[in-house]
């Protein structure tokens, strides 16, 4: 008898277990077997815990000594008396570092659990050989090797002709990990330019690169992230719970999530479902997906950089000065009232990228991405010397930084002037942090002030 909330599942472990049992050589229990999965009020899904209830019925029983049970295991079993893999490898190496016990798993399971320095991996791949490592009898099979996760080609740079200030724009949102709005007719570049950011942003350190294993491997994945910050692109018929995490059962986490120390991406922004979009307002501001279901709480972290494109109008050449836009009047409005306002007030950076001009498509190539890579990783260190990105920094931070006195007074007048919100004062003046860090000044003057207003214009 199984308690502590099981799935279909796990119930059905009882049935897999006492065959895997009984084809490894081992007889279940006559009398009745309960097996409580602690703590009883959190719901528990999936075949991972096989294993480990197979191992703590032998052990109850006498069939085995009671050492098997001071292992960390996950696994599913088989009739056969075969374990596969299962979800959760990664936190198991984890579990077992912080408990100096040895962790026993089977396939792609036990390489990610390799992955965490100091953790006694141990790869199996039945019950009978479990039972032999658990008990120090056998080393076990060796550990497989994890294959990295295949990096896209990246978009360089200087693919990208003309589109000066857009471009200026994608790096001072680099810099400071500020969110970017493009909007602009087809063609003009913006899913290009998009595509372009992974190659401009540092590279991740070995710390973050697990942090993004760990969600990787909650999800399911087997591949090992990327030195490049993770890059996710859903389709605009992307669900609710697809992005944000969530689904039947135990949660798991989303795309927002998926691109945490990365990039989220939204092309055809205006085409997401709206219910999409606002879900996204708390993650873009805390970092984080809290996921609530009865009975359980689940908080996925999603440090992301949103970047998303859109049109201007659902023909995409509303104030394009060349194809004359064919929406009513009603139809655009529709299409703007779609993006609420604290939707987008939570871009720090909007940029409308407009029809490039001939010249900048004959013209020579721009800078690539690794020279734009270097002016950014400097910009960073600066802000790791205040502790955080300047997207994070906070009003009491702000105000603390070295402001000259004209741009002070340019922030004033555009406060009044420009009906610039309270959230939106503290955003310019984080990208205006961010331009004078590309700059290497340790003040921002009225000039960095003036670029920050200018890439907070409306779409």
């Amino acid at each position: 008898m199984l308690v502590g909330l099981p799935d279909t599942a796990v119930r059905e472990a009882k049935d897999r277990v006492r065959a895997a049992m009984a084809s490894s050589g081992y007889r279940f229990p006559s009398r009745r077997v309960t097996v409580n999965l602690a703590p009883a009020d959190l719901p528990k899904a999936g075949s991972a815990y096989d294993l480990p209830i197979a191992l703590g019925v032998l052990a109850a029983s006498g069939a085995v000594p009671y050492a098997v049970t001071q292992v960390v295991a996950l696994g599913e079993l088989a009739l056969d008396g075969s374990v596969r893999e299962a979800r959760g490898g990664l936190a198991a190496g984890f579990v077992a570092r912080d408990m100096s016990a040895p962790c026993i798993l089977a396939g792609i399971a036990a390489g990610q659990a390799s992955l965490v320095k100091g953790a006694m991996v141990r790869s199996i791949g039945s019950l009978g050989e479990a039972i032999s490592v658990a008990l120090g009898e056998s080393p076990g099979g060796p550990v497989p090797d994890l294959i990295d996760q295949p990096i896209e080609p990246e978009v360089d740079l200087a693919e990208v002709r003309g589109q000066s200030y857009a471009r200026r724009a994608l790096e001072v949102a680099a810099a400071g990990g500020h969110h970017l709005l493009l909007s602009g007719p087809p063609g003009s570049g913006k899913t290009m330019l998009a595509r372009c950011l992974p190659g401009v942003l540092p590279r991740l350190s070995d710390d973050e690169r697990l942090q993004v294993a760990k969600i990787w491997s909650a999800a399911g994945r087997h591949t090992v992230p990327p030195a490049a910050p993770p890059f996710c692109a859903p389709h605009h018929t992307a669900t609710t719970p697809a992005i944000v995490g969530g689904g039947s059962g135990m949660p798991v986490p989303g795309e927002v999530s998926l691109a945490h120390r990365g990039v989220l991406f939204l092309d055809e922004f205006g085409e997401f479902p709206q219910p999409v979009l606002e879900a996204l307002r708390q993650p873009v501001e805390s970092g984080y997906v809290a996921i609530a279901r009865k009975g359980i709480s689940v908080t996925f972290p999603a440090a992301i950089q949103l970047i998303a494109a859109t049109n201007p109008c659902p023909c995409g050449f509303s104030g394009d000065p060349v194809k004359p836009c064919r929406c009513s009047p009603g139809a655009v409005d529709r299409y703007h009232r779609k993006l609420s306002g604290p939707l987008i007030d939570r871009f720090d950076v909007r940029v409308v990228v407009g029809r490039p001009e001939r010249s900048g498509l004959v013209g020579p190539p721009g800078e690539s991405s690794e020279a734009v890579r270097l002016r950014v990783e400097s910009a960073r260190a600066a802000q790791a010397e205040r502790g955080s990105l300047n997207r994070s920094l906070g009003r009491a931070q702000l105000d603390a930084l070295a402001w000259e006195p004209e741009a002070v007074r340019l922030f004033h007048a555009a406060v009044e002037r420009f009906a610039v919100t309270g959230r939106g004062y503290d955003r310019v003046r984080r990208v205006a942090r961010t331009i004078a860090d590309l700059d290497g000044s340790g003040a921002v003057g009225e000039a960095h002030a003036a670029e920050a207003l200018g890439f907070r214009g409306e779409w």
